[in-house]
């Protein structure tokens, strides 16, 4: 039985330094903790969809070094299917520093890594087929190309990731994309001088079926396939470490979408999952359990849902 959701991109090894809070100019800290753990948008999005209980699997690139096989063996123990991600010989795996203040807000200093070659004829595409959705972000565009183009050919559902620095690739990407979520800086990027719905309007224009962008504590924000204007508000809860909130909620968001909920019930939980992250420290050590997400989702009345996730939701 195939993956039920494929995830492609940017995996790498974070090292996350907690400290008390941003120093006003360049000084050396004490870091309160230090945790080393696997990261990168697509591969933590696939932890949060195999931590809610979603068969996953991840494709992507690493170097043969002591980093990628970090990587490696950190997806793997989530349950993560790992036979698309390959090593590369000679190659440098990306790695991050991380560092997270009191309040939950963070700095983060990324290496792409070196010598990891785009070529993407490896994949196994003819998998696509068997999944329920897929999910790409930008850091290996022609890999997200071959991707969403075998998705599209077999009316799979497809999602892609938006950050900063998009790359000559994103109008292709976009022409195939059903679902395109942006960061907030991304959609800045995407859009310069545009608020957000105008901003979102010009990315359906260029071929997304919807088009949305997280704004942390502000929820979600996104048109719907017929261009109407939906919020998806945030969870009011204690802030403890914001890493990975935004991976959380594209892989939840992503795994709704392939076990068939409408894209307004996908804000929801995907809403939801991203708060619960934040409530705990680490990246990855913070994504919740599908029990735990249901029992969240079961004692939090006050969020209320989209306003209109009970009309006709386009998948």
């Amino acid at each position: 039985m195939g993956a039920a959701l494929i995830c492609l991109g940017h995996a790498a090894l974070d090292h996350i330094y907690r400290i008390a809070a941003f120093p006003p100019a360049p000084v050396k800290l004490r870091a309160l903790s230090a945790l080393e753990a696997g990261g990168g948008m697509a591969a933590t999005a696939a932890v949060a969809a195999a931590r809610l209980g979603g068969r996953v699997a991840f494709w992507g690139r690493v170097g043969d070094d002591l980093a990628g096989e970090a990587i490696r063996s950190g997806l793997a123990a989530e349950g993560v299917d790992v036979a698309g991600l390959r090593r590369i010989p000679g190659a440098t795996s990306s790695t991050s520093a991380i560092i997270v203040d009191a309040a939950g807000e963070r700095l983060i200093v990324n290496h792409r890594g070196e010598g990891l070659a785009p070529e993407a004829s490896h994949l196994p595409l003819a998998e696509v087929g068997q999944a329920g959705a897929v999910l790409a972000d930008l850091r290996w565009p022609e890999g997200a190309l071959a991707l969403l183009g075998a998705a599209r050919a077999e009316s799979v559902p497809t999602v892609l990731d938006i950050d900063t620095d998009p790359g000559p690739l994103l109008p292709r990407l976009l022409a195939l994309c059903d679902h395109a979520i942006f960061s907030g800086p991304g959609l800045r990027e995407f859009a310069p001088g545009l608020d957000p719905e105008p901003a979102l309007r010009r990315a359906q224009a260029a071929g997304a079926r919807i088009a949305g962008v997280t704004l942390g504590g502000e929820g979600y924000l996104w048109l719907d396939a017929a261009g109407r204007l939906r919020h998806q508000p945030a969870f009011r809860v204690p802030v403890q470490d914001t890493t990975g909130a935004g991976d959380a909620f594209h892989g939840a968001y992503a795994l709704a979408l392939a076990e068939g909920r409408s894209a307004a019930e996908a804000a929801y939980r995907a809403a939801a999952v991203a708060a619960l992250k934040c409530t705990r420290p680490g990246g990855r050590a913070g994504l919740p359990t599908r029990a735990e997400l249901e029992a969240f989702l079961a004692s939090t009345p006050a969020c209320p849902k989209d306003e209109m996730i009970h009309a006709d939701d386009a998948r």
